[in-house]
């Protein structure tokens, strides 16, 4: 809801402010005062260009700002925090017009592009003029309308979840088929990785074990040399360690005899010597077994070589155990490879999946596209019924919906099912029914936009949102007396359920006004200038009788000027 607007230095205004309230608003005036420049600084705020000819001239700028009451509009501050701007109840919107012709808007006082403007303000207010923009001329919100009148919702809803169903169905086999065209290539790639780690046949820790051998393998005779000279030493040659320590055992155990006190010497001597044969005997069997073998040691040089590369393309850098990577790898491989054998089977089971999603969702929007040709004649007969009492009684209404017969690829479908929407009207008895976008007249075109508002006036659902502002602006043009009165009790129905602001001339329009604002020009130093008021009881009743008699107002024009405010309060008592 728009509850504050200040225009400066806008085309003859120099600085106004108006504030609005909830219900009808009506603005008037004489011809010229200025009354749809209002409209146009709504549309400016609403993301409208900006021209330098609204510039006032002598100004360096104009500037318009509007204060939008958005508590009840989740959406507007979802798009608020999408942006990154603070987001409270009230949506401010500041455009600046230079003289040059650059423009700047500030949203919540965070800059914001035209586009970026235009985006955040959607649907804040619908401005029905003859050469505004409007809403309701948007194919794209009509299928809205017409479910929101038919009350598809829950049909809608079905054909939503299907539809997800459906998206989800197709990435899953798109993304199985995509693997698909590489699964045999990767087969061969992981059968060659696997036999090549299968014919090595790695163990865990074998790394150290060839390393150690391979030494081994390398000093073969320096470690032979070592063992028997070590052995001999010890044991094998005459007068060796061995014997003579025997001898020093021999002679001390004789002296021990005599004295006790040398048997722990003794007892000592003869255990080394037995740990030293005890060597000595190791070392002959180890050097009995050690031999210069020049085949076994390239055999380990190339196994030891062949582990190394396998452990470089699947091993771990810096592991422990480069083998226990290689152990991983294969795991992985094999385990891949018979993921792989089975997907043939998951893309049939994927495809048989998408086609009973796609089965489901055609026929979801078969069933909602019934419905929704139904709800059509009924909505193109309440919109022309509504038409004929505001003076259109020749106009026909045509709500088109165009089925897209869903093809196997689902490029038929969307969420919304499978149907184009569009309010076409025929203004007048013989003439070919066009897109509401393309009526030339405004007077038309408002009084039609007027019909269709009261039609959907108490459908929440169709806005998307608690309530709007609807502005109109020539919607009196070419009709009078009763016409005018009906225009003005359907102008205050659909204020019921939204705002609404009125540009009028009529005065059976302006009687039902929840306020009245009239906007008043003068001259002044040789500049023309406009101004806007809010009207108390007795200001009102004189601008119904001047709208009524003109510029002499007289005591038979107040009468009938109180007598039409009466009335509309009685009518809506």
């Amino acid at each position: 809801m728009l509850t504050f607007l200040r225009v400066r230095s806008f085309a003859i205004i120099d600085e106004l402010e108006v504030e609005l309230g909830a219900g009808l608003n009506v603005v008037t005036g004489e011809t010229g005062a200025g009354k749809s420049i209002l409209v146009d600084a709504i549309d400016l705020v609403l993301g409208g260009r900006g021209k330098p000819e609204v510039v006032r001239t002598g100004a360096a700028q104009a500037e318009v700002e509007a204060t939008f009451d958005v508590s009840g509009d989740a959406l507007v501050r979802e798009r608020l925090l999408a942006r990154g701007i603070e987001e409270t109840e009230e949506l401010i919107v500041r455009r600046i017009v230079s003289a040059s012709g650059r423009t700047r808007a500030y949203v919540n006082g965070t800059l914001a592009t035209q586009g970026e403007l235009a985006e955040l303000t959607a649907g804040l207010a619908d401005v029905s003029s003859q050469h505004e923009h409007h809403s309701l001329t948007d194919p794209a919100r009509h299928l809205g309308y017409l479910d929101a009148y038919g009350r598809l919702e829950g049909e809608r809803g079905k054909m939503k979840v299907a539809f997800v169903a459906l998206e989800d169905a197709g990435k899953a086999l798109a993304e199985a088929r995509e693997q698909a065209r590489g699964r045999e290539d990767r087969e061969d790639v992981l059968r060659f990785q696997l036999k090549e780690i299968e014919a090595l046949a790695p163990e865990a820790g074998e790394l150290g074990t060839l390393a150690a051998e391979r030494d081994r393998l390398k000093h073969a005779e320096k470690l032979l040399a070592a063992a028997r000279g070590a052995e001999e030493a010890i044991y094998a040659r005459d007068r060796s360690i061995a014997d003579e320590l025997a001898q020093l055992g021999r002679a001390l155990g004789d002296a021990a005899a005599i004295d006790p006190r040398l048997r722990g010497p003794f007892d000592r001597i003869e255990a080394a010597r037995a740990e030293l044969e005890d060597a000595a005997r190791d070392l002959g069997h180890y050097a009995h077994g050690v031999s210069a073998d020049p085949d076994r040691l390239t055999e380990v040089d190339e196994r030891l070589h062949r582990l190394g590369r396998l452990a470089r393309k699947h091993g771990e850098a810096g592991a422990a155990d480069p083998v226990l990577g290689i152990l991983a790898f294969r795991d992985r491989a094999r385990a891949e490879l018979d993921s792989l054998g089975s997907a043939e089977q998951r893309l049939e089971s994927l495809e048989r999946a998408r086609a009973s999603a796609l089965e489901v969702a055609t026929k979801c929007a078969h069933a909602l596209s019934s419905d929704r040709k139904k709800a059509a004649e009924k909505l193109g007969r309440a919109i022309t019924t509504e038409l004929g009492s505001l003076g259109m009684g020749g106009a026909e209404v045509r709500v088109d919906v165009a089925s897209l017969e869903a093809r196997g690829d689902s490029s038929g479908l969307s969420s919304t099912g499978m149907d184009r929407c569009e309010l076409l009207i025929a203004p007048n008895v013989g003439e070919v029914a066009r897109p509401l976008r393309k009526i030339a007249s405004g007077g038309e075109l408002s009084r039609a936009l007027l019909a269709i508002k009261r039609v959907l006036a108490g459908l929440r659902e169709a806005e998307g949102r608690a309530s709007g502002l609807y502005v109109f602006d020539e919607v009196d043009t070419g009709v009078g007396g009763a016409v005018a009165e009906v225009i003005g009790k359907k102008l205050r129905e659909v204020a019921k359920h939204h705002q609404v602001l009125v540009i009028t001339h009529l005065a059976p329009i302006a009687v039902y006004a929840d306020r009245h604002f009239r906007v008043l020009k003068h001259i002044e130093e040789g500049r023309t200038h406009s101004t806007i008021e809010p009207l108390g009881t007795a200001d009102r009743l004189e601008e119904v009788a001047r709208m009524l008699g003109g510029l002499a107002i007289t005591k038979k024009t107040r009468d009938a000027a109180r007598e039409l405010l009466k009335g509309a309060a009685a009518a809506t008592n």
